[in-house]
C-alpha cells in the first residue's frame, strides 16, 4: 500500500491539536518576516539619515539655521535631527532666561537630548523582543506538536494486531513536520534579532557620541555668550 508522504498531505492528515500548532507557527513565521522587513528598512533609513545629518552638521552650518530648517520641516524629525532639535531648543529657551549660568544651560540641553535619545532608541528597538520571543519559543512549540503527534500515532497502533514501519511512518512524519515548522519560524527570527540588535547598538552609540560632541559645542557657546551673544557658529 502506497502512502502519500507529501508535506501537504502530512499536514492535512495531522491531528487537530498538531494542526493548531502548525497554524500558530505559520502565523508566527509570517509575522516575524513582516517585522524583519520593516525593521530592515527602518534601520537602513536611520543610518542614512545619520550620515546625512553628520555631513551637514560638521560642514560648519549655522546652528540656528540648521535648527530652523529641521523644526520647520514638514517631515517629523528623527534620529540625530530629533536629538539636535531637542537639545538646541532647550538651550535657546534657557539662554533667553535671565540669570542662567553656562552650566545650567548645557545641563538643560543635555537632559533634553538624553530624553530624545532614549525615545529614538525605543523606536529602533520596537518589536525586536517579538523576534526574540519567536526565536526562543517556536522550537519548543514545534516539539510539543511533535510529541503530541507521536503519542497519538502510538495510541493508534495499540488497536492494530501488527505494527509495521509503513503503518508507523505517516504518523511520525506528520508529527515531525511540526518540529520542522518550529525551526523554520525560529531560525530567521534569531538571526534577524542578533543582527538588528547589533545595528541598534551601533546606531545608539553614534547618537550618544553626537550628544556628547554637541554638548561640548553648546558649552563653548554658553561660555562665549558675553562676547558673541546669539552666535550660531561652531
Amino acid at each position: 500500500m502506497n502512502v502519500d508522504m507529501s508535506i501537504w498531505n502530512l499536514v492535512m492528515e495531522a491531528g487537530l491539536l498538531v494542526k493548531f500548532v502548525m497554524l500558530s507557527l505559520l502565523a508566527a513565521s509570517v509575522a516575524s518576516w513582516m517585522v524583519i522587513f520593516q525593521k530592515r528598512q527602518l534601520l537602513k533609513n536611520a543610518i542614512k539619515k545619520a550620515d546625512q545629518f553628520e555631513e551637514h552638521f560638521w560642514s560648519g552650518a549655522d546652528l540656528s539655521r540648521l535648527y530652523e530648517g529641521i523644526s520647520n520641516s514638514k517631515n517629523k524629525s528623527e534620529g540625530m535631527d530629533y536629538i539636535f532639535e531637542a537639545g538646541f531648543r532647550e538651550f535657546a529657551r534657557m539662554r533667553q532666561q535671565v540669570g542662567m549660568s553656562a552650566s545650567e544651560m548645557v545641563e538643560g540641553a543635555q537632559r533634553s537630548m538624553w530624553i530624545a535619545l532614549t525615545r529614538e532608541t525605543d523606536r529602533l528597538e520596537h518589536r525586536l523582543t517579538f523576534l526574540a520571543t519567536v526565536g526562543s519559543i517556536s522550537p519548543y512549540v514545534g516539539l510539543f506538536g511533535t510529541v503530541w503527534g507521536i503519542m497519538t500515532a502510538m495510541q493508534g497502533l495499540s488497536n492494530t494486531t501488527q505494527a509495521t514501519v509503513q503503518s508507523v511512518a505517516p504518523g511520525i512524519a506528520e508529527a515531525l513536520v511540526a518540529t520542522a515548522m518550529g525551526l523554520f519560524a525560529a531560525i530567521p527570527a534569531v538571526i534577524a534579532y542578533n543582527r538588528y540588535s547589533n545595528q541598534v547598538g551601533r546606531i545608539e552609540l553614534r547618537y550618544d557620541n553626537f550628544k556628547e560632541e554637541f554638548s561640548s559645542i553648546l558649552q563653548r557657546q554658553a561660555h562665549g555668550l558675553s562676547k558673541a551673544p546669539g552666535s550660531g557658529e561652531h
